[in-house]
């Protein structure tokens, strides 16, 4: 891309929203391409993004391919393209288990979100890969992708924001210049 004075540059603008709260979220189970359905709060959570989201425009509306995401989505926005590039890491024989019986390694791996390989399930460099290669096939302008707490940490964890964000939240980024715009959490509607 070439920059000309006083012309505006395009740009890819992401607008990722984490599902609402799941039954897993709520009984602190392990779930990553597992697809536990929303809570009654998990509903009211989706359902409040729409005040968030409504006014703004977006050249496309992407979801995972996951039920939690594509209801959210369904109760925020509207219909998205589902693909499943967009799902969370696959957490493979921790699926579903408690977190306070999964054992203090994978608990640190968890925490850090970085350089993992659960048994069974999608090593952190080739999670990333599929998510950052999704990402880096999208065109200029600005994108509603309805995800999961691990793609949004895939996504901002380099950018100032390395942590999980509540059910609800709206991280926005600008994906070509790497750079954290706002993040709205659990639809509150403030920027921080």
């Amino acid at each position: 891309m070439v920059y000309t004075p006083g012309v505006s540059t395009p740009s890819l603008e992401l607008w990722l929203v984490r599902h609402g709260e799941t039954l897993h979220n709520a009984s602190r189970l392990v779930a990553g391409w597992c697809d536990p359905p929303l809570t009654p709060r998990g509903r009211a959570e989706a359902s409040a993004l729409s005040t968030v989201l409504d006014g703004t425009p977006f050249d496309s509306v992407w979801s995972s391919d996951l039920e939690r995401a594509l209801e959210t989505a369904r109760l925020a926005w509207g219909e998205p393209r589902p693909d499943a590039r967009l799902r969370e890491v696959n957490l493979g024989s921790l699926e579903g288990r408690s977190y306070d019986e999964v054992d203090p390694v994978f608990t640190r791996m968890f925490i850090e979100f970085r350089d993992f390989d659960v048994p069974g399930g999608e090593t952190f460099s080739r999670f990333r890969e599929r998510v950052h290669g999704f990402l880096d096939g999208l065109p200029p302008g600005r994108h509603l992708l309805f995800v999961h707490g691990g793609v949004i940490r895939a996504v901002t964890q380099d950018l100032g924001l390395d942590r999980f964000v509540d059910n609800g939240s709206v991280v926005g980024v600008d994906w070509w210049t790497r750079r954290l715009l706002f993040v709205r959490e659990g639809g509150d509607g403030i920027d921080r």
